[in-house]
């Protein structure tokens, strides 16, 4: 059955990899790259206490990566860059 899935597309992305995390400006960045074809992809979360309530901003981009430390630095460079130029309108 797996030879037929892997053959046809079937089957969906690999189980996503542990996550890594990272304080920045008083946000928390989750990097949780997900394995998709022997590659990873750009994935992760960045997250702010506003008012008592955890808002959740999801990161997702198209870039794929030969590893997960790969894909996990750049989603925390991703991260970051997109913390500086939209801070809190993040979760507007």
């Amino acid at each position: 059955m797996s030879f037929l899935r892997k053959l046809f597309g079937g089957g969906g992305d690999e189980p996503a990899a542990p996550e890594a995390s990272e304080e920045y400006e008083g946000f928390q960045i989750v990097a949780a790259p997900t394995g998709q074809g022997g590659q990873y992809r750009l994935e992760g979360r960045i997250e702010r206490q506003v008012e008592g309530e955890l808002r959740v901003h999801h990161l997702i981009r198209a870039d794929l990566f030969q590893s997960l430390d790969e894909a996990t630095q750049f989603t925390i460079r991703k991260a970051k860059q997109v913390i500086d130029e939209q801070g809190d309108r993040l979760f507007d």
